[in-house]
C-alpha cells in the first residue's frame, strides 16, 4: 500500500512538470507567431473553446477577453477564461443549459463545466452616454457605478475596461484567428508597464476597488504603475470606505492569498492603502518591530505554500495579521476591568474581530477558526502534560502551531515551545507519553500572565 502510495505521488509530480514543460513549449510557439496574433489551442481551455464555437455557430461574436491572453502572452498559465460577446445575458443563457445569471451590479453568465467555469459578459457601453433615468444605470453621489447593464460594440467594451493588458481579445474563428488589442496592451505588457484606460480619477472613482487590483496585478505580474495611474491613488483612498466590506474581504484574499502577498503588502504601504484596511494593526506595526515581522513572516510562508501548490487559510492570515491586536486589546481590558489574563484574552478576541469586520467582513466560518487559532496559543506555550494529547488533536493544532513558530521567528520569547512541539511530533504515539512526561516540567505550564 506504501509502495503504491510513492507510486501514485510520482506520477503526480510526473504529470505536473509534463503540463508545466509542455505549456512552457506551446508559450514558445505563441511567441513565434506573435506577430500573427495566433495563439495555439493547446493553451486555451477545451470548454471556452467549446463555448465560443456554439456563440459563433448561433450567429453572435464572441472573444477570449482580458487576464487569459495578458497570461498566455506572459508565457503564465490562466486560472480562468472568460469571454466578451454581442449576446445578451439571456440569449446566452438559452444557449447554455448549464449555465446561470448572476450579479446585479453587471449581469454575467457563469457556464459550468464540472470544476472550470467560463465566465461570458456582453459587450458594454460607457454608461455615462445614456439617459440616466435608465434603470439599468445607477451611480453613487461620488461617482462609483452601483449598477452598469448598458450594452455596446467590442470598441465600447475595450474603452470601459480598467488597464490597457487586460483590454486584450482574441478572435478564435476557424482559420481566422487573431489578437485584437484596441489600446496600446501588447506594449504595455513588453514594457511591463500598468496603465489604467482613461481618467485614472475618474476610473477610480467609478470603482474604488481599482486602486487595490492595480497593486495585486503590479505584484503578480512585477510590472510598474504608470505614474498617471499612481498619481491619484493617495488622494482617493477615502473612497474605499464606500466599497462593500464583503467585497473588500474577496480583494484581500486575492492580494495576500495568491502566492505573491509579501509585494502586494510592500505595495499597500507604498501607496497607503494598507492603513485603510487594516488601520490597528497598521498602527501597530508602526509602533513594534515584532509585529511587522510576524506578518512579513507569514506572508513570506503563505507565498511559499502556494508556489508549492500547498492549501493556505484566510483564517490564518488573520489571526498572524490581528495576534498584536488581540494582544494589546487584552492587555487594555485586564488593566482596565481588573480581570484575569486568560479572560482578557478571550474578550479581546470578539472586540479585536468586531472591530475589523466593520472593514472587512470576514465569514463567520473563519472568524471562529481564527479565534480557535488564538486561544490554543495559551495551551501551546503552558504545555500542560495533562492536556497535550487532546491539543495535538485539534482541528486548529497545526495553524496553531505554525503561528507559534512565527511569533518566535518575529522575536516573541515563548520559552522555547516551538522547539517543544516540533520535537513532539516527530515522535510515534508510544514515544510521545515518555517524551511529554520527561520535557514538561513545573516551568513549562505554569500559569503566565500573558500566553
Amino acid at each position: 500500500m506504501l509502495c503504491r502510495l510513492k507510486n501514485k505521488i510520482l506520477n503526480w509530480f510526473c504529470s505536473f512538470f509534463d503540463q508545466k514543460l509542455f505549456f512552457m513549449k506551446c508559450c514558445k510557439k505563441t511567441k513565434r507567431n506573435f506577430n500573427q496574433g495566433k495563439i495555439p489551442d493547446e493553451l486555451i481551455s477545451h470548454n471556452a473553446l467549446k463555448v465560443l464555437q456554439r456563440l459563433h455557430d448561433s450567429g453572435y461574436e464572441a472573444y477570449l477577453v482580458g487576464g487569459c491572453i495578458r497570461d498566455i502572452l506572459l508565457q503564465i498559465r490562466p486560472k480562468d477564461f472568460d469571454i466578451a460577446t454581442n449576446a445578451h445575458p439571456e440569449q446566452v443563457r438559452k444557449l447554455f443549459r448549464n449555465s446561470r445569471i448572476i450579479g446585479r451590479r453587471f449581469k454575467l453568465i457563469h457556464i459550468i463545466f464540472g470544476r472550470e467555469i467560463i465566465e461570458v459578459a456582453t459587450f458594454r457601453a460607457c454608461h455615462r452616454k445614456q439617459n440616466h433615468q435608465n434603470h439599468m444605470v445607477q451611480d453613487s453621489n461620488s461617482g462609483r457605478i452601483l449598477r452598469d447593464n448598458v450594452y455596446g460594440t467590442i470598441q465600447d467594451d475595450a474603452a470601459r475596461r480598467d488597464f490597457t493588458i487586460n483590454a486584450l481579445y482574441y478572435r478564435h474563428v476557424g482559420d481566422q484567428q487573431k489578437i485584437l488589442d484596441f489600446s496600446s496592451g501588447i506594449k504595455d505588457l513588453q514594457r511591463k508597464k500598468l496603465r489604467l484606460l482613461g481618467d485614472p480619477e475618474v476610473r477610480y472613482r467609478e470603482d474604488p476597488v481599482r486602486m487595490l487590483r492595480a497593486i495585486r496585478f503590479a505584484a503578480k505580474l512585477n510590472f510598474n504603475l504608470a505614474k498617471t495611474t499612481a498619481a491619484p491613488i493617495r488622494q482617493l483612498i477615502f473612497l474605499l470606505n464606500d466599497v462593500p466590506a464583503a467585497r473588500l474581504f474577496d480583494e484581500v484574499l486575492k492580494l495576500f492569498l495568491n502566492g505573491h502577498g509579501l509585494q502586494s503588502w510592500h505595495l499597500l504601504q507604498t501607496y497607503e492603502l494598507f492603513a485603510c484596511l487594516f488601520p490597528d494593526a497598521a498602527l501597530i506595526m508602526t509602533q513594534k518591530k515584532p509585529a511587522k515581522l510576524l506578518f512579513q513572516e507569514t506572508l513570506r510562508n503563505t507565498d511559499e505554500r502556494v508556489h508549492n501548490e500547498l492549501p493556505v487559510t484566510p483564517a490564518f492570515l488573520y489571526a498572524a495579521l490581528l495576534w498584536h491586536c488581540v494582544l494589546q486589546t487584552a492587555k487594555r481590558l485586564q488593566d482596565s476591568e481588573n480581570i484575569s489574563a486568560r479572560i482578557a484574552m478571550q474578550k479581546s478576541f470578539d472586540e479585536v474581530i468586531k472591530k475589523q469586520c466593520r472593514i472587512i467582513t470576514i465569514p463567520k466560518r473563519f472568524t471562529i477558526a481564527t479565534c480557535e487559532i488564538w486561544d490554543l496559543q495559551h495551551a501551546l506555550v503552558r504545555r500542560h502534560p495533562e492536556k497535550i494529547t487532546n491539543i495535538a488533536a485539534h482541528p486548529r493544532f497545526r495553524a496553531a502551531y505554525d503561528l507559534l513558530i512565527m511569533r518566535e521567528k518575529s522575536g516573541e520569547s515563548l520559552n522555547n515551545a516551538g522547539k517543544w512541539w516540533m520535537e513532539y511530533q516527530k515522535k510515534n504515539p508510544v514515544k510521545r507519553r515518555s517524551f511529554t512526561r520527561r520535557n514538561s516540567s513545573e516551568n513549562s505550564f505554569k500559569k503566565q500572565r500573558q500566553p
